[in-house]
């Protein structure tokens, strides 16, 4: 058995002596891969070597496992997915057997959530595999690759999870048979002189075609050729040869206790894996291998396992293949399937899959495999044209042209025969024997493609989409998490087809059918939950103490399938997760009170739970007792005004964190209101809110026990420096009634009428407008002094601070606009040619309004005709008595008539 492949190995010497000027490390390299070779086909334990997603190697393994018939067949994959491949049967391929895990034990925390995917499709030797032992009687599947905890056990800081270009959207991805060279002059090397462009195209010209038509034995020589060669050549990174070697020894010492666990009989099994893995050089290969290989523990990380749709996109993005590699991929399937006459394998009761006519005959016994040389004559041997590439390539051209059509492009027949014709051009430019798809695309763009238009699809992916286009997979009801499967249930009232692709309107008169107001609470869920556009409200809003009536909605559930299957690894339901989203944002170490006040008024608004907002409450409490600044007072301040708004309405009485909120709100800005006066980091909104949250939450709180000598004190200690706080805090001074309007009038004079303080005035203006927010009784003032600017500033003082003051009211338009509107409308003149004779109020000087001094006598002598009026402000006041005589009570008023006249002004008036 020596000997088998030394025919090889002298023209292998004799070439290397001829390139390389004698022998040297370039045929120690050639006969090293001999050597695998010889290694990997004498090997008792069968070995299929496979790349990913390569009709080929899905050809091959069809046609050798009805050749065969193994009784246990090991596969390259992670071994704790066992469970979910019987769940394949439920889907439409292309899907991704995922593992999941929200939160780490054991790994980094910044590494969450860890993710692990393995995507499937009907033209992989995989897939043809499972489908093989799971409906056959008799044969048993075991999966012998690391397990998911395992992958990032081996991962090093720098490389996981989210580097690299294994990639499935924003999960690891693991492959069966990853056969791309390593070392990037080689790869450079092959795709130069292939003439290619990229890696994906060589494979398909070198290797798919080839192989095609192959019998067993040669496929399994070049496969473990290439994947030798591709090892030998790979670049010295010692964690990646680390990890490549431990995998091999993993999976080889999982066989082993299998088969000494099981008994089976080696040259009944079939182990299924990458070339790469094939041509091994670790002490542990084989069935009769060396070597003890401790495998480690799993980590405490809990592991969520399921089944989410893929697509052939995505797939290309994780593999790093070229774009509609894989659609062309499945065009050769189906293609190599009508050629050789193969019968695929497919599951029972999938979606699109074949029902099997009759099972399998009986096999007879298990021949040893011959190890004949087929190498060199596959090396030497010619490419043979097929004319069935003819007939299809002129169909292609065809359908091409009609496609063309249908999208814009004045294309005619003389533009299928110029796309026929160019695709074998450029074949016989390229040494190729027939055209490929690839040859066939590039001719397509250039005898269609002569200009490019906005909004249209361009040839390239015409051609794509008539190669079968980006196809991607479906996850049945029956395979669907209990989450899922509960939200398809608890939306059927709404008569959708929730797992097809697209977009569906639903309609909700929740007014005249009650019954619906669940499924809107449920899409009102999802859509917190899920990625934008899975469902989309058209009509209708969820706010705080508000019922539906109508609603309408876009539901794009099917376009977000994985989004929906991975909810079901965070709980049995979408209340539950929300639940526990909501508790962990609250208590995530970097929250803050604004984000907690979020959390709890989505607790209101979408699970009407007052046991949960209670508890997130009291998580606010102690998040605001431990902030030193007022960073987050607007956001606080808007979201307590909302939720004690909503309360008060609600409910009879204010729950105990509310009060407990105002009550710890009011003493913790007060000791911030100085700092924040002086910080430069703190803003003037902020400030501006922190005095806003005292001042409206005043009453609440100073009923609930404050003292409002804690915000005297506080405003007293504050000195700013910066203008716009210094009208601030002049503000809350006339709250606090510490200073009078005529005063801060004055102030404001001064400032106008200092050529020093003048360039200063506009920053004055900004402070006072943010002033608004805790005192809206200053509107009138406010917009005295911003007419007073535009009256007296100059330009160039004045149109500098105009974007200032835009984006101000931008930013707080609902809040600050409608005051100015309205106070504006009542002070200024209503008609344009009233304005010209308009004075402002506050520029009129009323005429002094002296009240008519009646004579004394009159007075008295009025009083002493009709004592009755003194006798009822008296009694008003609490004296007691009459009078006693006229002459005594006209003596009394003459001595002291301001009584008298007093009285009397307060009658007039």
């Amino acid at each position: 058995m020596t000997g088998v492949f030394e025919a090889l190995r002298t023209q292998l010497h004799e070439a290397a002596t001829e390139f390389a000027d004698g022998p040297g490390a370039l045929e120690g390299i050639l006969r090293g891969m001999v050597d695998d070779v010889d290694r990997a086909v004498r090997e008792p334990l069968e070995i299929f070597p496979v790349c990913h997603h390569s009709p080929a190697s899905a050809v091959a393994m069809a046609r050798r496992l009805r050749e065969k018939q193994p009784k246990v067949v090991y596969l390259e994959l992670c071994e704790d997915m066992a469970p979910l491949l019987t769940e394949l049967r439920n889907c439409r391929l292309p899907v991704a057997v995922q593992a999941f895990a929200s939160e780490v034990a054991g790994f980094p925390v910044e590494w969450a959530p860890l993710s692990v995917v393995a995507p499937i499709t009907e033209a992989s030797a995989e897939y043809q595999a499972i489908s093989y032992a799971l409906d056959t009687p008799g044969v048993e599947l075991v999966l012998v690759d690391r397990s998911s905890d395992h992958v990032f056990q081996w991962q090093v800081p720098e490389d996981a999870p989210a580097d690299g270009e294994a990639l499935h959207g924003d999960a690891v991805g693991v492959d069966i048979g990853d056969l791309r060279p390593r070392f990037t002059e080689l790869e450079e090397h092959l795709l130069h002189h292939g003439k290619v462009r990229h890696w994906s195209e060589w494979w398909h010209q070198y290797v798919e075609q080839p192989l095609g038509d192959s019998d067993h034995d040669t496929y399994r020589q070049v496969m473990f050729l290439i994947g030798s060669l591709f090892r030998r050549l790979a670049p010295g990174d010692p964690h990646r040869v680390t990890v490549d070697e431990d995998r091999e020894r993993y999976m080889w010492t999982r066989m082993r206790e299998h088969l000494a666990a099981s008994g089976a009989d080696p040259a009944e099994c079939l182990y299924v894996c990458g070339a790469f893995h094939a041509a091994s050089h670790v002490a542990e290969f084989g069935v009769g291998g060396s070597g003890d290989f401790e495998i480690s523990p799993r980590s405490a990380t809990r592991w969520q396992y399921g089944l989410i749709p893929s697509s052939h996109a995505a797939i290309e993005a994780q593999f790093g293949l070229a774009p509609g590699s894989v659609s062309i991929a499945a065009t050769e399937w189906a293609k190599n399937l009508r050629r050789t006459k193969v019968k695929p394998f497919a599951l029972a009761g999938q979606a699109g899959a074949r029902k099997p006519k009759k099972a399998l005959p009986q096999a007879g016994p298990v021949a040893e495999l011959a190890a004949a040389d087929q190498l060199s004559g596959f090396l030497q041997r010619p490419p043979v044209l097929d004319r069935l590439d003819e007939a299809e390539l002129l169909s292609w051209s065809v359908e091409i042209v009609r496609a063309a059509r249908r999208n814009g492009y004045l294309s005619s027949t003389a533009d299928a025969i110029a796309v026929f014709e160019t695709s074998i051009l450029l074949a016989g430019l390229r040494d190729r024997a027939r055209p490929t798809p690839y040859d066939f695309q590039d001719a397509a763009v250039t005898c269609i493609e002569k200009d490019v238009v906005p909004g249209r699809r361009d040839v390239r992916r015409l051609v794509e989409i008539m190669m079968g286009g980006d196809r991607i997979g479906q996850v049945g009801y029956d395979a669907l998490p209990p989450l899922a499967r509960d939200v398809h249930d608890r939306l059927a009232p709404l008569n959708l087809v929730l797992d097809q692709r697209g977009v569906r309107r639903a309609l909700l008169d929740i007014a005249g059918r009650p019954e619906l107001e669940a499924c809107s609470d449920l899409l009102w869920l999802l859509r917190y939950l899920m990625p934008h556009g899975a469902v989309r409200p058209i009509m209708g809003e969820r706010s705080l103490g508000e019922r539906p009536i109508q609603e309408s909605w876009d539901v794009a559930l099917g376009n977000h399938q994985r989004a929906l299957i991975e909810l079901g690894y965070e709980g049995v339901s979408v209340e539950q997760v929300v639940e526990q989203r909501l508790r962990r944002a609250a208590h995530d170490p970097q929250a803050t009170t604004a984000r907690v006040l979020e959390a709890v008024e989505d607790a209101i608004r979408y699970l009407h739970s007052p046991r949960l907002a209670a508890e997130l409450g009291t998580r606010a409490l102690e998040v605001l007792s431990g902030e030193r600044t007022v960073d987050g007072a607007p956001e606080v301040l808007r979201r307590a005004r909302r939720l004690l708004a909503y309360h008060r309405t609600a409910h009879p009485a204010l729950p105990p964190w509310i009060e407990s909120f105002v009550r710890t709100g009011y003493a913790h800005y007060c000791t911030l209101l100085p700092t924040a006066f002086t910080e430069e980091d703190a803003t003037v909104d902020q400030v501006a809110a922190t005095l806003g949250f005292l001042f409206s939450m005043e009453s609440l709180a100073l009923s609930l026990g404050c003292d409002r000598t804690q915000l005297e004190l506080a405003v007293a200690q504050s000195h700013p420096e910066d203008p716009a706080k210094v009208a601030l805090l002049w503000a809350a001074q006339v709250q606090l009634g510490r200073l009078t309007r005529a005063d801060l009038r004055a102030r404001c004079h001064d400032l106008l009428t200092n050529p020093l303080t003048l360039p200063t005035y506009p920053r004055y203006l900004s402070g006072f407008v943010h002033a608004l927010e805790p005192a809206p009784s200053l509107v009138d003032f406010v917009v005295e002094t911003i007419s007073t600017a535009f009256a007296h500033l100059p330009d160039h003082l004045l149109l500098p601070w105009l974007p200032t003051l835009i984006t101000t009211l931008r930013t707080r338009g609902a809040q600050y606009v409608p005051l100015l509107i309205r106070e504006a409308a009542r002070v200024f003149p209503s008609r344009l040619p009233a304005l010209d004779a308009w004075t402002p109020p506050w520029l009129a000087t009323p005429d002094p309004v002296t009240p008519p001094r009646a004579s004394t006598s009159q007075g008295m002598a009025l009083l002493a005709a009709h004592p009755a009026t003194c006798d009822a402000v008296a009694a008003l006041l609490g004296c007691t008595g009459s009078w006693q005589t006229p002459a005594s009570g006209a003596a009394l008023l003459s001595r002291h008539p301001d009584t008298a006249l007093a009285l009397e002004a307060l009658l007039v008036t």
